[in-house]
């Protein structure tokens, strides 16, 4: 027997949980919520499976250092990469059906002259590695200005940016 509230009609009115995601950390849900973050000189990596309902949001910062810009230290991106594996693994596991990975990625760059040098260089990491990990990358996008707000919704499988 259903309960009251429980239907079709109760879902639709009711909004989705959200989830704030900090810089460096990232969430997983396979639920009906909503992922949100703010990216300022960040990196939003957003996974999910569409048949299973289950998502994943990364905040990566993509800080440049004043005394070499243009110079990722080998530190820096092995703990990315560490987040990046984690975040996967996460996902693997709290999903474990999820046979369709995709992976949206969205990047905001601050109005250093050498941001999108330093940007390039960890989206390129992490393309190869959503890749290798069989995650299929669908388009990204990258743009500067005010810090971006960002939704995800893991469950419809949609983001969105303001």
């Amino acid at each position: 027997m259903r309960r009251r509230g429980d239907g079709i009609q109760h879902r639709m009115v009711t909004p989705p949980r959200e989830i704030t995601v900090a810089p460096d950390r990232f969430e997983i849900t396979s639920d009906d919520a909503v992922l949100v973050t703010e990216l300022r000189s960040a990196i939003a990596v957003c996974i999910y499976d569409a048949v299973e309902e289950a998502g994943a949001l990364l905040h990566l910062r993509c800080i440049v250092r004043v005394s070499k810009p243009a110079d990722m230290t080998d530190t820096t991106l092995a703990t990315e990469l560490l987040l990046l594996d984690r975040c996967v693994e996460a996902m693997r596991e709290t999903a474990p059906a999820a046979r369709n990975l995709q992976a949206r990625i969205f990047a905001h760059l601050d109005d250093h002259p050498m941001a999108g040098e330093v940007c390039e260089t960890v989206l390129t990491l992490v393309r190869h590695f959503l890749v290798d990990g069989g995650v299929r990358l669908l388009p990204h996008e990258v743009g500067g200005g005010p810090a971006r707000e960002l939704r995800f919704r893991p469950s419809m499988g949609w983001v969105q940016t303001r």
